[in-house]
């Protein structure tokens, strides 16, 4: 009898419960429910300043991603993996670090920007950032 009784109110607590973050800021999508990201695939793009470094422009057409920065251009092959991950690859590597890859997960994604996280290579480290869409 204790058992019929748990069940349902397991149930309830379950179903009861609300994701906090989507609740504070309901701009931001689950992935899993998220509008299709295909609108981040090409156009122009703003990484601001951050610590560290300067505020990126970021051009994307086709397979291709040009990037603006300080007084540099560089120019990356892009491929989509799917919708939420995709790899950077310097055409003109000028270091060792240059040649290996970066890969791309975006974790949130709002009306006209999405965040992201960077791992160049291999390596155990971490970089996150907000990318935003300009208006054409």
């Amino acid at each position: 009898m204790k058992k019929f009784i748990l069940l349902p109110l397991l149930l309830i607590v379950l179903f009861s419960c609300k994701d906090k973050k989507a609740t504070q800021n309901p701009d931001i999508f689950k992935l899993e429910s998220a509008p299709d990201a295909d609108r981040f695939k090409s156009g122009t793009f703003e990484i601001a300043a951050g610590k560290g470094y300067e505020k990126t422009i970021v051009i994307r057409q086709d397979s291709i991603q040009i990037e603006k920065y300080e007084d540099r251009i560089d120019t990356l092959s892009i491929s989509w993996k799917n919708n939420f991950n995709y790899t950077l690859k310097m055409l003109h590597p000028k270091t060792a670090i240059d040649e290996d890859p970066i890969h791309i997960k975006i974790t949130s994604i709002k009306d006209n920007s999405y965040e992201f996280e960077a791992v160049i290579g291999n390596s155990n480290y971490v970089q996150k950032g907000e990318i935003t869409k300009k208006p054409n």
